[in-house]
C-alpha cells in the first residue's frame, strides 16, 4: 500500500513511530520502504474492515467494540515513548497516538491494527484517552440530517461505553483540556466548536462536583 503526502510533508517520522510501536508489539501495519524524499511511504495493506464500517452494520457489537478501543488505548500507553517524540504539555511520559478513534482501527484477521500514527508524541495516558472521547462526541457528522439525529444518539453510548474505566475527576480535567484544545482547531466549524465549549464546561463541573 502506497501512502503519498500531497504539500510535500515527510512521512519518515510517522513510519519511524510505526516501527517503534511494533518492535514493541503493538499492530501496526508493518513498515516497507519511505521513499521519494520522504513524501512517499509503503506499507502493509491491512485486509479487514475499519471498525467504524462494522459498527454502523451491526449496531449490538458497539459495546464490544468500544471495549476493545480501550483496550488498546491500555495496550499502548504500556509502552514508553521514546526521547525522540515531541512531548506533551502534560508532562508524561507513554506513547500516546492522539487520533485513536474507531475509524483508525482496521479489523485484521491478526487482530486490531492501528494506523494514521501523524499525531503520535510523548504524554499521559489520559490525555489520548480524554481526546478520543471528544472526537467521537463533538465533530459534525458528514451524513443527512436525519441520520445525524439516528446516529448522535449512539454516538454518545460509544463514547460513554469507551471511557467508562477512566471516569473520574482526573479524566474529567483531562477531558476538559482536551475539548478546549479541540475547540481551537482552525479546521472546526462554529458548531464543532461550540460542541467543544459545551463538553469542557461540563467536565470541568463534573470534576471538582
Amino acid at each position: 500500500m502506497l501512502r503519498r503526502t500531497r504539500d510535500g510533508r515527510s512521512l519518515e517520522h510517522e513510519a519511524r513511530v510505526m516501527c517503534f510501536a511494533a518492535e514493541h508489539g503493538f499492530l501496526v501495519p508493518a513498515v516497507e520502504e519511505v521513499r521519494a524524499g520522504g513524501t512517499e511511504l509503503v506499507m502493509e495493506r491491512i485486509d479487514g474492515p475499519m471498525m467504524m464500517d462494522v459498527m454502523v452494520r451491526q449496531p449490538w457489537t458497539m459495546a464490544r467494540y468500544a471495549s476493545m478501543l480501550a483496550d488498546l488505548h491500555d495496550s499502548l500507553h504500556e509502552i514508553a515513548a521514546p526521547g525522540w517524540l515531541a512531548q506533551l504539555p502534560d508532562g508524561g511520559d507513554c506513547l500516546v497516538h492522539l487520533d485513536l478513534h474507531p475509524m483508525n482501527v482496521m479489523l485484521s484477521a491478526r487482530g486490531p491494527v492501528v494506523i494514521d500514527w501523524t499525531n503520535a508524541a510523548r504524554g499521559e495516558a489520559l490525555t489520548d484517552a480524554a481526546l478520543t472521547y471528544v472526537l467521537l462526541t463533538c465533530p459534525h457528522m458528514p451524513a443527512p440530517r436525519v441520520v445525524q439525529v439516528l446516529a448522535n444518539p449512539a454516538r454518545l453510548f460509544l463514547a460513554r461505553s469507551f471511557s467508562r474505566r477512566y471516569r473520574g475527576p482526573a479524566f474529567e480535567m483531562h477531558l476538559a483540556v482536551a475539548a478546549e484544545l479541540k475547540g481551537l482547531d482552525p479546521h472546526m466549524s462554529t458548531a464543532e466548536v461550540a460542541a467543544c465549549q459545551r463538553l469542557a464546561v461540563r467536565a470541568r463541573r463534573n470534576a471538582v462536583g
